[in-house]
């Protein structure tokens, strides 16, 4: 498979599952453009792995039209439109504020709406589109202790089920990938809220994790990258408006 000639832009591309699809999208021969709001990580995934770093907050509608603009302006139409950027936190619904909820949404949902709408813009000038939303198995049930977190991740794939359907029989589709627990920075930041909340060691707390996934392991960003780049296979047409899950055997 060769994606040579075709633009990808992934968003939160500096670390974790974004890092790895953007490493496996240049492989197929991409020219990818990842983005984030640090600009110190992006420039050294960029370095080390050959690709364009775009600083952009997913949550300023201002800073998506400009970015995204420049790096079509740069490399040209965005065929491959990677929605990754996104938080993950838990917190009851009776301790949770409304800046909380909307700083959830505005990342989450807002980020994947403004990232996809932009992409569109030039993706309608070729004849050939992947976009791929990063949303979690949170977003096919409930994750116990995170209904904000849940909420959001529901809602992409809402989205992206709209979208598939506007857009049948076009050489466009839309997909979400749904990955339970995956070994990525996020690991270290949950284990501390489980620890805090718990009281739990953190080998403890990193087991309450690992046990959540059915094969008893945390994923490997590769892992949900394989997926991405499946999607962008030649013969994937026909995948269209689904939640694919890789979460170790969940039903």
């Amino acid at each position: 498979m060769t994606l040579t000639g075709k633009h990808a832009l992934i968003t939160g591309g500096g670390t974790g599952i974004g890092l790895a699809i953007a490493i496996a999208l240049k492989d197929a021969g991409a020219e990818v453009t990842i983005t984030g709001r640090r600009a110190d990580v992006l420039q050294a995934a960029a370095n080390a792995h050959g690709l364009h770093a775009l600083v952009m907050d997913v949550q300023d509608e201002a800073s998506v039209v400009d970015g995204i603009a420049g790096a079509v302006s740069a490399r040209g139409p965005v065929q491959v439109c990677v929605a990754n950027a996104g938080i993950a936190e838990g917190r009851a619904l009776h301790k949770m504020d409304m800046a909380f909820w909307r700083n959830m949404m505005a990342t989450n949902l807002d980020g994947t709406f403004l990232t996809i709408r932009e992409s569109l813009k030039s993706m309608h000038q070729t004849d050939w589109g992947r976009v791929i939303a990063i949303s979690s198995i949170a977003g096919l049930r409930g994750l116990k202790g995170a209904p904000c977190y849940t909420a959001s991740k529901h809602a992409m794939i809402g989205l992206i089920r709209g979208l598939a359907a506007d857009y049948l029989g076009k050489p466009y589709t839309f997909n979400a990938i749904c990955p339970a627990y995956v070994d990525t920075d996020i690991v270290p930041q949950n284990i501390d809220r489980i620890m805090a909340r718990t009281g739990m060691s953190e080998d403890e707390a990193r087991a309450v994790m690992v046990g959540a996934n059915p094969h008893g392991r945390l994923i490997a960003p590769e892992e949900v990258a394989e997926a991405a780049l499946w999607l962008c296979a030649p013969n994937s047409g026909s995948v269209n408006g689904q939640a694919i899950q890789i979460s170790g055997g969940e039903f």
